[in-house]
């Protein structure tokens, strides 16, 4: 048993590593622009359109922070504004989809799936449910009431504001190490017990609705649970120990971007006072949905080139 905590550990300080060499740079630089004149930019430019989804143009603020870095700096950003409860639930559908957009893009291309790809299903998703809601909700035109929680005190000067980035990007990788490296512990037991192919088998069913081999649960599991960034060291592993096709895991990959982290990403809403069900309902049936229809399509594909590779072959 010692033997396989300290492989599980050199493990989880391996891929700690490899994940912490993108998350600290990404994190210092990102926490570091939201207090240059680049956010202001951002946020007049995205001011316009904030009409068109159903939100006022002070939502652009909360927005961009929570895109830029994370869903408790766009929380932070909600409750210093007064917004309908309509407003807060677009804004929550949004960055249930979109948040964090730049660290866990980064991250998910150690993969080995194309940073455009994990960007374009995340934003697009978050652009199309605020269109949906906005359409089909007539109703949320009260206050919204934020409870017992306070916005963050703002760094002053340049000292500060560098003291803050490194800061931050620090617990970012203390808080990846405290949740890697025992889910790493955790995975190579249930590997050399035995016990990962049962658990593969259980969740064969579920995959292969997916489009995805059984190999692939484990990886699922990890978004689902740990959420997209964190996971992505199971993944990593998955790939080079489990076998995961290159297909498998851009559909893995596309479902967890969609819906990840589904009950920290969920409960962090409820001090807003808004509905949370909903957000949890909707986040899981449409990955669902999209991962399956993709998985369908790709599989056609995929048979017609088998086909004709053989029709080629037989000639």
């Amino acid at each position: 048993m010692t033997g396989v905590l300290k492989r599980g550990f050199k493990q989880g300080l391996i891929t700690g590593w490899t994940l912490g060499k993108v998350i600290f740079p990404v994190t210092l630089i990102v926490t570091i622009l939201q207090f240059t004149p680049l956010l202001p930019w951002l946020i007049n430019v995205l001011e316009p359109v904030m009409g068109l989804i159903g939100l006022s143009g002070e939502a652009a603020v909360p927005l961009v922070l929570g895109n830029f870095l994370n869903l408790y700096a766009a929380i932070g950003a909600i409750i210093s504004f007064d917004f309908t409860v309509k407003e807060v639930f677009i804004m929550a559908m949004m960055l249930s989809f979109s948040h964090n957009l730049f660290i866990e893009s980064a991250v998910a291309t150690r993969v080995g799936v194309k940073w455009w790809i994990i960007i374009s299903v995340r934003v697009g998703l978050a652009i199309f449910s605020a269109v949906i809601i906005n359409l089909f909700w007539n109703g949320g035109t009260e206050a919204a009431q934020y409870g017992f929680i306070a916005a963050q005190e703002m760094p002053n000067g340049w000292g500060e504001i560098i003291f803050h980035g490194i800061q931050t990007a620090i617990l970012a990788i203390i808080q990846l190490a405290a949740i890697v490296i025992p889910l790493m512990i955790f995975t190579q037991i249930l590997r050399e017990k035995g016990w990962l192919n049962k658990l593969s088998n259980a969740f064969a069913p579920f995959m292969k609705v997916l489009g995805m081999n059984k190999n692939t649960s484990m990886t699922m599991v990890a978004g689902l649970t740990v959420g997209l960034a964190y996971g992505a060291g199971l993944m990593i592993q998955a790939v080079k120990e489990d076998g995961v096709s290159k297909k498998d895991m851009y559909l893995a990959i596309i479902f967890l971007v969609s819906c990840h982290a589904v009950i920290e990403d969920t409960l962090i809403f409820i001090p807003l006072g808004i509905p949370v069900w909903p957000l949890l309902l909707i986040r899981l049936i449409t990955a669902i949905i999209l991962t399956a229809s993709i998985a369908v399509v790709v599989n056609k594909y995929a048979g017609k080139d088998r086909e004709n590779e053989h029709t080629y072959n037989t000639i």
